[in-house]
């Protein structure tokens, strides 16, 4: 769920300076969800960036693993244990895109980071994600951050020319994204933006996980920016299900209503027939795929009219699986698509 995750060496061979900042608020989504605030080490500040960019954050009590080349070529990562059995504890160090807009850091001084507890398929936590979750508010609230502010998945190198922009985030890959809008929404209060068109879908498990939501509704009410929200769940409770606001449905497969193309699920199904392969276990994910369904004040011929081919991208970031599948669609209709990838 948080694909943007890079070891630090891939990213700044040349090592920025190392500060230790402290989080100073954290507000839990849900039990695996949360949004941090971090500030920079006394007498610092953080350097100026762009919306969409990422800065590496570093804890130094992360459980540690080995690297090892299976027989058969594969590579696993196993726990790194002393001489009496224990895992290793040390630093891990990955890059998260910022979520708080340039304007927030500015003013207010700290930076906003959307993470998720990850959890890989053995059921063990991610090391620093891990580290990140167990923090005291009190006693052990300190990370380090590295000091270089890098990335160019940004408006003003992936959208300039395009009149309409479409975000397409699934889970934490909203983070670029609210960074990129709330920065638009604050420099609106200066002046329009001619002919600009922004839509954002934004897909989570549940409404509580939705990050940012009733501040990307003010945005789009305040009418400052030629905005439009859809978001969705993709697990929807029975009282979401009855929540005309919410739309429902993982946002790759809300993305492919509105286009009207088939499920991803639906069309795996076709793929295995056409393959000549067992289609039953595609077809059970097919039975089980939530229905996408828009929120009820949207149509679909609304949105169409704001992703006509010939001037219009798509920025998605997220899940690699979704933005594989939102790719595939963009050029199927013969959009313009750009994902982040590091």
């Amino acid at each position: 769920m948080q694909p943007y995750l890079v070891p630090i060496g891939v990213l700044f061979p040349c090592m920025a300076d190392i500060k230790v900042g402290t989080t100073v608020h954290r507000f839990d989504l849900s039990p695996i969800l949360a949004i941090f605030r971090l500030v920079p080490e006394q007498g610092h500040h953080f350097p100026p960036y762009r919306a969409g960019q990422y800065v590496a954050l570093r804890r130094d009590n992360c459980r540690l693993t080995k690297r090892v080349v299976q027989s058969d070529g594969r590579i696993i990562y196993l726990p790194d244990l002393d001489e009496h059995g224990n895992q290793r504890r040390g630093p891990v160090t990955h890059s998260y895109s910022i979520a708080s807009a340039p304007y927030e850091t500015e003013r207010e001084g700290w930076l906003e980071f959307y993470i998720i507890l990850e959890m890989y398929a053995d059921g063990k936590p991610g090391r620093l994600t891990e580290s990140l979750f167990q923090m005291d508010s009190e006693d052990d609230n300190r990370v380090t951050y590295f000091t270089k502010i890098a990335g160019d998945f940004t408006l003003e190198r992936r959208a300039a020319p395009f009149d309409n922009v479409v975000f397409v985030g699934t889970g934490t890959g909203l983070a670029p994204f609210a960074s990129m809008i709330k920065q638009l929404h604050h420099e609106g209060k200066d002046g329009p933006f001619g002919r600009k068109r922004y839509t954002l879908f934004h897909g989570n498990r549940g409404s509580a996980e939705l990050g940012y939501h009733q501040q990307f509704l003010d945005i789009e009410r305040s009418g400052i920016l030629d905005f439009v929200y859809v978001p969705t769940v993709s697990r929807p409770s029975p009282e979401e299900y009855r929540d005309h606001t919410l739309g429902k449905g993982r946002a790759n497969n809300l993305l492919r209503a509105v286009f009207g193309l088939p499920l991803k699920e639906e069309e795996n199904v076709l793929r295995a027939h056409e393959l000549g392969e067992d289609s039953e276990p595609a077809e059970a994910l097919a039975r089980r795929a939530v229905r996408p369904v828009l929120p009820a004040h949207l149509s679909r011929t609304q949105l169409l009219e704001r992703m006509t081919s010939e001037n219009t991208v798509i920025l998605t970031c997220g899940n690699p699986r979704s933005m594989e599948d939102i790719l595939h669609v963009a050029a199927v209709r013969g959009i313009k698509c750009e994902r982040e990838v590091w």
